[in-house]
């Protein structure tokens, strides 16, 4: 599919009405220690943030008569629009009087710095200091949802540079992705938002992440673009559903290890429901998400949607015979069966989170490379013994057959990182180690001889294969039957600055999870505000 719709015209494309991305009805709020003000946006996220000031600008270019397009900026997150340095004072003078019917913030760009000068709102004379000098100007609108738990300032802004024309071509003023200059005369054509934020991908909604008019020189297709796409795979249980509990009760089976059974590993404190919301708030490149259950589906979640489906456990079971299964290695081990799921994909635990935006950049090469992330911790030594928690002897066997296989040892697990897994590569697995693999899926609780098929044996079965390599990622990591459990989360949530984050629960009582709720309920629902569109 080619990086470009149709001919846009010589001058600026089709912007949205303005009349359409004004304030909602309440229409200024006071947020941040910094007094920061903010629009309010009934569903805010990040790529909202970005399109509202971006259709801002595109439709004051527009009224304005100065045309325009779409660089490829360096920023991921907010967008760059170019306009001739001919129409310098008539931008800069309309622009003043925009801003001061709908204050906003206001950079103005300098030649490359060591320091980016710090956004100032638009009505401080100090913001306006040389303009006259300045290559460009950035310009936002802060957004908020109507809580005020997050605040989407500056960085979703929309850059304005001033392009100089030298003989037959318009230069930039300062690097971009692609070329330092175009031809002046060049018609513009649509290009497919991905080319301008690699926020986005070729599946996200236009709605949200529209075509841009841009100029052809910036279709190309860049050795940094990553344009395969990446599917989102959960496992989740409902542990207070009567049904299931009878199923496990009747299960046969022996639980060598109190961990295996316990009920903090099958409780539901609706984390999916809010791991969903934080894709949705920061990764909307991901293409569909799949949710594998017993028969089970979430109350809250919608099943008509496109991009969201809920895959029972018997879609994906080679082995009939296999369930019903109270194991999360063997449901993991048949995830790569799910139909239609894409080459690359992420696997999350339900208690896993992605904490800030982020691009496929942090799982991906774009060559198609997966990234692992290995724990700081280390397999212990031997062969598997009764004393080993079931994630030790899961670790143990899969060093083991790797071992046996490639003659390479593997001495570290994974951190609780979203899993960046490779389709083809467990399906590979899966044919060099069909017994332990069987033995896994048929394995109803955890058992000592288990692997662990997507936190461990994948990622290095991949990597032993050239099909993944290390990687590093801010995250944290909290078990939630710590006593200060609510001083650790405010810390996370003040904060923001983790790109991901697993609010792990393998050993809580019953006291103890009712006493996490509350707690629990407060923290999900100011991190991630905004409902998914999977959401009833």
């Amino acid at each position: 599919m080619p990086d470009y719709v149709m001919q846009a015209g010589a001058g600026i494309g089709q912007a949205p009405d303005m009349a359409a991305h004004q304030p909602v009805p309440r229409p200024r709020l006071r947020v941040g220690e910094a007094g920061d003000e903010a629009y309010i946006h009934p569903r805010a996220t990040p790529l909202a943030a970005r399109e509202w000031n971006r259709a801002a600008v595109a439709n004051l270019l527009q009224h304005l008569g100065i045309a325009s397009f779409a660089v490829r900026g360096k920023s991921d997150h907010g967008t760059t629009m170019a306009v001739l340095e001919d129409d310098r004072m008539r931008l800069l003078e309309g622009l003043a009087r925009y801003l001061s019917h709908y204050p906003g913030h206001v950079t103005l760009l300098r030649e490359p710095q060591a320091r980016a000068p710090r956004p100032l709102p638009s009505g401080d004379q100090g913001a306006w200091r040389d303009v006259h000098s300045a290559i460009g100007v950035q310009v936002s609108w802060y957004q908020t949802d109507p809580d005020g738990h997050l605040l989407l300032g500056h960085e979703y802004g929309c850059a304005v540079e001033f392009w100089r024309r030298e003989g037959d071509r318009l230069v930039a003023p300062r690097p971009n992705r692609i070329a330092f200059s175009v031809a002046a005369a060049g018609p513009n054509v649509w290009g497919r938002a991905r080319l301008f934020s690699r926020f986005v991908s070729d599946t996200t909604p236009q709605e949200s992440a529209p075509p841009l008019a841009t100029r052809p020189e910036f279709l190309v297709r860049a050795i940094e673009d990553v344009e395969f796409p990446v599917d989102a795979v959960y496992t989740w249980v409902d542990g207070n559903d009567p049904v299931w509990a009878a199923r496990k009760a009747s299960a046969k089976g022996e639980v060598y290890h109190a961990e295996s059974a316990s009920d903090a590993r099958f409780i539901s404190r609706d984390e999916l429901r809010y791991s969903i919301r934080s894709l949705h708030l920061f990764a909307p490149w991901i293409r569909n998400v799949y949710v594998v259950t017993d028969d089970q589906v979430p109350a809250w979640m919608r099943t008509d949607l496109p991009g969201f489906q809920v895959v029972s456990h018997r879609e994906i079971f080679r082995n009939p015979a296999d369930l019903p299964t109270f194991n999360s290695h063997s449901i993991e081990s048949q995830l790569h069966h799910i139909p239609g799921l894409a080459e690359h994909f992420l696997y999350f635990n339900d208690d896993m989170f992605i904490g800030r935006p982020v691009t496929p950049h942090a799982f991906f090469t774009p060559g198609g490379t997966a990234k692992y992330f290995p724990s700081r911790n280390r397999i212990p030594q031997g062969p598997v013994s009764p004393t080993d928690t079931p994630v030790d002897a899961a670790c143990k066997n899969n060093r083991a057959l790797l071992l046996e296989r490639f003659g390479r040892v593997i001495t570290q697990p994974m951190e609780h990182i979203p899993y960046a897994l490779r389709r083809s590569a467990m399906e590979e697995a899966e044919a060099d180690f069909p017994q332990a693999w069987q033995r896994t899926a048929a394995s109803r609780f955890r058992a000592m001889t288990d692997l662990s098929p997507t936190s461990s044996f994948a990622l290095y079965y991949a990597a032993l294969t050239g099909r993944a390599q290390p990687g590093s990622m801010r995250f944290t990591y909290l078990q939630l039957a710590v006593p200060d459990l609510a001083d650790r989360l405010q810390r996370l949530l003040d904060a923001r600055s983790q790109y991901s984050f697993c609010l792990n629960d393998a050993f809580s009582t019953p006291e103890d999870m009712e006493a996490q709720t509350e707690v629990l309920d407060g923290f999900l629902n100011a991190y991630f505000p905004t409902p998914s569109p999977c959401e009833h």
